[in-house]
């Protein structure tokens, strides 16, 4: 399977029932992590093949991880999962991608994915003056994770999914 093939139900539903990441990134100055608020969108290849999953959160460009960001080679671990779970129904992502800043229309685009996810972005003038002037950023997965114990201790469904002998 390829990263534009469709992402799996369960996958999806998983994204969609967390809010927040936290990004695993290195720097000049070693291994960090920071923790993101984010939005599930999907964004259409040029080739017009299936929707790739991205994930967009805001954040200044100016932070130790915008600036790692924007160094050129923007690749990321993360997680998402829930606080307080029981080992026996823990259930979460695992994944790596890279991520870029959005600019014009694509940063639009986000931006509407992330407000009507986070709809209290809009209700006061100084957030949303706030969040003017962070970026917009583009997490682009190409492998994806999910562990379910509540399907079994260990289950895992993975996208893309690895190639069989």
């Amino acid at each position: 399977m390829t990263p534009t093939e469709t992402l799996p139900t369960e996958i999806r539903a998983a994204l969609a029932a967390h809010t927040t990441l936290t990004l695993a990134y290195a720097d000049k100055d070693g291994p960090q992590a920071c923790a993101v608020l984010y939005a599930l969108a999907d964004r259409r290849p040029a080739d017009g093949r299936h929707p790739v999953p991205t994930l967009v959160f805001v954040t200044s460009p100016g932070t130790r991880h915008g600036r790692a960001f924007l160094s050129g080679d923007a690749r990321v671990a993360f997680t998402a999962q829930r606080d307080g779970q029981d080992w026996t129904e823990l259930t979460g992502i695992q994944g790596r991608g890279a991520c870029r800043l959005l600019e014009g229309t694509d940063r639009e685009t986000a931006w509407q994915a992330y407000s009507a996810r986070f709809p209290y972005v809009e209700s006061t003038e100084r957030l949303r003056q706030a969040m003017d002037r962070a970026g917009v950023w583009e997490l682009r997965p190409d492998w994806l994770r999910l562990v379910d114990n509540g399907r079994g201790f260990g289950h895992k469904t993975e996208w893309p999914r690895p190639f069989s002998a």
